[in-house]
C-alpha cells in the first residue's frame, strides 16, 4: 500500500491532550498539476501555508502532529469533500450558484480552481476519477487519522484539542497578526480561546477572533466540545515567520515557534485544568 501524503510525528496514544495539524503547508506537487496548470507554477505559491511546517516543527514539544505533504492546489483538507467546483471538476454536483458554498462560488472549493491574482490556474477539467482518487488517497486518510489521534488523546487524558495551524497574508497595517478561529464558539470552549489570547498579548501580537478566519471543514469535521474534542484554528500573518518577499523561512522562524510552543502548552494545561468534565468513551 503506498504511504499516505502526510507525516506523522509522535506517539499513536498521545503524549499531550493537544494534538497539532497542518493540512495546507504540502510543497510536494505531483506531475498532474504541473501538466493541467495554465498560471505560471508560481501562482501556486497562493494557496500554500508557505513553510508553516518549519513553524511546527520547530514549535513541537510532545504534541501528536500532522503535516500534510501534498498542496492545497492538488486538494484542500480544509474543504468538506462534497465542496466540489463544476467549473474545474467533471463529477461536481450540478447545483445553483445560490446553493454553492461561498469557497466554491469564490473558486476555493475541495479543488481550488483560482490563486490571488493569477486567477484560473487550470488548463482543464478534472474528471471525476481524478477528484475521487485525490479524495480517497490525501483527503480522507488525513481526516481519519486526525479522528483517530483526537479520539485515542481524548481516550488517555478524558479531552482533546486540536490546534490546527494556518498562515494568512498580512493584513495591514495595525491589523491582526493572528487569527483566532472556534466556529463562533461551536468549535471549543472560550477558556482555550481565552488561553491563546493572552499568549498572544504576552508576545505583543494583536489578535482577531473569527474575523477574516473562523475556521473550516477541519473544525466542523472534528470540534465537539460536547463530546470532549475542541478545535481551534490559528492564522499566522507569514510575515512573523517569512522572510520580506514572504518566500522563504525568515529570522522570525524561532521567536514565532516559540510563541506557537507557548500556546500549545497552553491549551495542554487548560485541559489538564480539571474544569471540563470528563468525557465518556
Amino acid at each position: 500500500m503506498a504511504e499516505p501524503p502526510f507525516d506523522f510525528i509522535g506517539d499513536l496514544v498521545p503524549a499531550s491532550p493537544v494534538v497539532i495539524s497542518v493540512p495546507h503547508a504540502g510543497r510536494d506537487y505531483p506531475p498532474a498539476v504541473m501538466t493541467a496548470l495554465a498560471a505560471p507554477p508560481a501562482a501556486l505559491v497562493g494557496l500554500e501555508d508557505r513553510f508553516l511546517d518549519a513553524v511546527a516543527l520547530a514549535a513541537r514539544g510532545s504534541e501528536a502532529m500532522l503535516i500534510q505533504r501534498a498542496p492545497r492546489a492538488w486538494i484542500d483538507l480544509n474543504r468538506g469533500e462534497d465542496e466540489r467546483d463544476p467549473r474545474v471538476d467533471e463529477g461536481a454536483p450540478r447545483v445553483s450558484r445560490h446553493n454553492e458554498s461561498a469557497k466554491v462560488r469564490s473558486g476555493l472549493g475541495l479543488v481550488p480552481r483560482r490563486a490571488g491574482s493569477a486567477g484560473e490556474i487550470w488548463s482543464r477539467r478534472f474528471t471525476d476519477a481524478e477528484i475521487t482518487s485525490r479524495i480517497a488517497v490525501s483527503h480522507r486518510p488525513y481526516h481519519d487519522a486526525l479522528a483517530a489521534l483526537l479520539i485515542a488523546a481524548r481516550r488517555r487524558w478524558g479531552i482533546a484539542v486540536l490546534l490546527d495551524l494556518h498562515s494568512m497574508p498580512p493584513l495591514g497595517p495595525n491589523a491582526a497578526r493572528i487569527v483566532i478561529g472556534d466556529l463562533f464558539g461551536r468549535a471549543a470552549s472560550g477558556q482555550f480561546v481565552a488561553r491563546l489570547q493572552a499568549e498572544a498579548a504576552r508576545a505583543r501580537i494583536r489578535t482577531a477572533l473569527n474575523a477574516p478566519y473562523a475556521g473550516g471543514h477541519v473544525l466542523r469535521r472534528h470540534g465537539a466540545p460536547s463530546e470532549g474534542i475542541h478545535a481551534i484554528q490559528i492564522e499566522l500573518d507569514r510575515g512573523l515567520y517569512l522572510d520580506p518577499a514572504l518566500d522563504r523561512p525568515g529570522p522570525g522562524v524561532a521567536d514565532t515557534a516559540d510563541l506557537v510552543r507557548r500556546m500549545a502548552a497552553a491549551l495542554a494545561d487548560e485541559a489538564m485544568s480539571g474544569s471540563f468534565p470528563v468525557a465518556a468513551e
